[in-house]
């Protein structure tokens, strides 16, 4: 006889194959989105911020045991004297490193749609024609992350409490990205750099494929640190997110362990994905909150 998939049902099974465990350090959850851009497959007028693929000498250095390589840089390649030398960042980049003219899969409109793509790993974009294409993310130069919006308030550009997406982008823009202005100068402080490829959009209604290699699920997948919980880890975090537009007070929420991200560091510190869109992003840009996390693992056979 079959049985019944009831809400009584789930909970009893869920918890006869997990157990909970309570992550003892102070916690901290952020959130992050899926950008719907418009582009072009070539340099225009209009559209002259390059996005690039990976470049062929890139070389992943967490898979790789080299005597006195310095860990912080996740990326290298070979120079021409065949020695082993960290990734170039990302203003090294942007100067001609990588040639865009061989190396460009798509053109956006400006550096901060490149640069906040990057940031969430994944866009979905429509060309001039209709058709619809997802970036995808495929590696990056394994430089340090740094936050531009921490560097902003930091510096006094945005006060903390006037710190939004919107303004971050607005900051950007009135200052200036050319080579060389202050807009410019602020995103290349963040030396990490994300590298795409394209892909057809299939399925509208399909999230980004996360680092478990399955689409996210707005409001249930997100982002952990992988070298401190596996992918399909279910977590437990509890927040008050009403400050973000997400219910009024301290609640709990069940989420899945799908993603991972540069920033993403320590087994009390996760990344919410909220959906697709300028409103996803909106609200993924006001999650800056402490939270307590519960990870359930495995119970032992």
């Amino acid at each position: 006889m079959d049985i019944v998939a009831t809400p009584e049902n789930i909970e009893t099974n869920f918890l006869s194959t997990f157990r909970p465990f309570l992550v003892m350090e102070p916690g901290f959850v952020t959130g992050y989105y899926q950008p719907e851009l418009t582009g072009s497959l070539h340099r225009t007028s209009e559209f002259r911020a390059p996005v690039l693929a990976r470049p062929p000498d890139l070389v992943d250095m967490r898979d790789n045991d080299v005597p006195g390589w310095d860990r912080r840089h996740e990326g290298g390649r070979l120079d021409v004297e065949g020695r082993l030398k960290p990734y170039p960042s990302r203003e090294a980049i942007e100067a001609g490193e990588i040639d865009d003219r061989t190396h460009a899969i798509l053109w956006l409109a400006d550096h901060v749609e490149v640069f906040f793509a990057q940031v969430q790993g994944s866009a979905r974009v429509v060309l001039l024609d209709g058709r619809r294409l997802r970036l995808v993310y495929d590696g990056r130069n394994g430089r340090p992350y740094s936050s531009i919006g921490r560097i902003l308030i930091d510096s006094g550009a945005i006060p903390a409490e006037e710190m939004s997406l919107a303004r971050c982008k607005a900051w950007l823009r009135a200052n200036g990205l050319e080579m060389g202005e202050p807009g410019r100068a602020v995103l290349q402080r963040n030396e990490s750099y994300v590298f795409f490829r394209l892909e057809p959009e299939l399925d509208r209604n399909a999230g980004p494929v996360g680092g478990q290699g399955v689409p996210l699920t707005a409001m249930r997948s997100i982002a952990v640190d992988r070298t401190v919980w596996p992918y399909g880890t279910p977590v437990w975090i509890e927040a008050d997110l009403g400050a973000a537009g997400l219910g009024i007070g301290r609640a709990g929420r069940m989420l899945i362990a799908q993603d991972t991200g540069s920033a993403i560091v320590g087994p009390a510190r996760g990344d919410l994905y909220i959906g697709s869109g300028s409103a996803a992003g909106e609200i993924a840009g006001n999650i800056r909150h402490p939270a307590r996390f519960i990870v359930f693992l495995p119970n032992e056979t």
